[in-house]
């Protein structure tokens, strides 16, 4: 397992916080972060205190939610460690702030729309004891409203860097060995503390979407494994839904996470696949999406505006991977799976336009990435 270091310092610390640290620290710790999500919670943790164990904490970060969020947990669960954040944070520093106050040698992700099967976070656990380079782990996520299918079995990433979930819609009996993926869904997750605090956690720069997709890969590139474990079943109230800046963040973060992960060289030899890859975002924007159009227009101008900070954050990733961009990109699918958005004769024309494209530009690049 490649090496770690963390930077610490020293503080001076209250009774109450010594006293704290003399006690065992947990074996995991689970964050939820909420967002006016109390309908979603009062499912939610029912099932995940049925399946706590002795050497498990439960942390809910409030992101500033209006719906009583915090008030109602204080009154019903006094067991659940409670953090309130004044602002909405974004999911990536929401889940930041929890990690700060947790405790276990493990910190699982939790999304507040989820329903827990029995031993779902065991699973993660062992899949940690089991492989030394194993640094995410990641669950059978099976739809809530219909759970004999799939809504994501880790999440796949393709060519030009849209992630997609993988197995969505697929019979939930699909996928049913441990074996590693690209990216981990942030839906549900469990990642190792010590490598969590040496990538510095989330990127907050992402707000929302794609940060765990960010997280998996600057995890990959220190030389860990990103593993899907079938034993480890949750049940996700998920629909697709576009709100009125979802285009932004997708599409800025995809470019931001791009920009800041891989090498110039592999970037170059990925330009036909990206050029392809907007004409196709721009066409579901004009079918989807229409009325947030200059959300496409926004994501380019943030990229520009934001370089200097974009080029800082690339060189502190650059500057600290391990592994070349073959790692990467090995790994990247040619086919984009199109019915994830809805099976149309839109979805079919642009299977039969594109997939021979991007199989070839990913030839190209899989072999070209043997000398760079």
């Amino acid at each position: 397992m490649p090496e770690v270091s963390i930077a610490t310092k020293s503080v001076t610390q209250a009774p109450s916080e010594v006293a704290e640290e003399l006690i065992p620290a947990p074996r995991a710790s689970v964050i939820i972060v909420g967002y006016n999500s109390l309908p979603d919670l009062e499912k939610c943790l029912p099932s995940l205190l049925a399946c706590v164990q002795d050497d498990l904490e439960i942390i809910l970060v409030d992101n500033a939610s209006e719906d009583g969020t915090s008030s109602w947990v204080q009154q019903s669960f006094p067991e659940i460690k409670l953090v309130v954040s004044a602002e909405n944070l974004g999911f990536g520093g929401a889940c930041n702030l929890g990690a700060k106050h947790a405790r276990g040698r493990c910190l699982a992700f939790l999304n507040p729309d989820t329903i827990l099967a029995p031993g779902w976070l065991k699973a993660l656990i062992a899949a940690f004891e089991a492989d030394p380079q194993a640094g995410l782990a990641t669950s059978k996520i099976l739809l809530l409203h219909d759970p004999g299918r799939i809504n994501t079995c880790g999440n796949d990433i393709h060519l030009s860097g849209i992630t997609l979930c993988r197995g969505m819609g697929q019979p939930a009996q699909v996928f049913s060995h441990q074996e590693e993926v690209s990216a981990v869904s942030g839906a549900c997750f469990a990642i190792r503390r010590q490598l969590f605090e040496a990538l510095g956690g989330f990127d907050e720069t992402f707000f929302m979407y794609m940060e765990d997709t960010d997280l998996s890969w600057r995890a990959r590139l220190l030389g860990y494994k990103c593993l899907f474990v079938p034993e480890s079943v949750v049940y996700h109230d998920y629909t697709l839904h576009f709100g009125p800046y979802k285009t932004f963040y997708q599409e800025r973060n995809r470019y931001f996470m791009l920009l800041k992960n891989l090498r110039w060289p592999t970037l170059l030899i990925l330009l036909p696949a990206l050029f392809l890859a907007d004409l196709i975002t721009w066409g579901y924007v004009l079918l989807h999406d229409r009325k947030n159009l200059a959300n496409k227009f926004l994501a380019y101008a943030w990229i520009v505006q934001h370089w200097p900070e974009v080029m800082a954050k690339r060189r502190v990733v650059q500057a600290s991977r391990l592994v070349p961009d073959r790692a990467l990109v090995i790994p990247l699918k040619s086919r984009l799976d199109f019915d994830q958005t809805g099976r149309s004769w839109a979805t079919q024309a642009a299977h039969f336009f594109f997939t021979l494209p991007f199989s070839i530009f990913r030839s190209i690049l899989i072999k070209v990435s043997e000398i760079i």
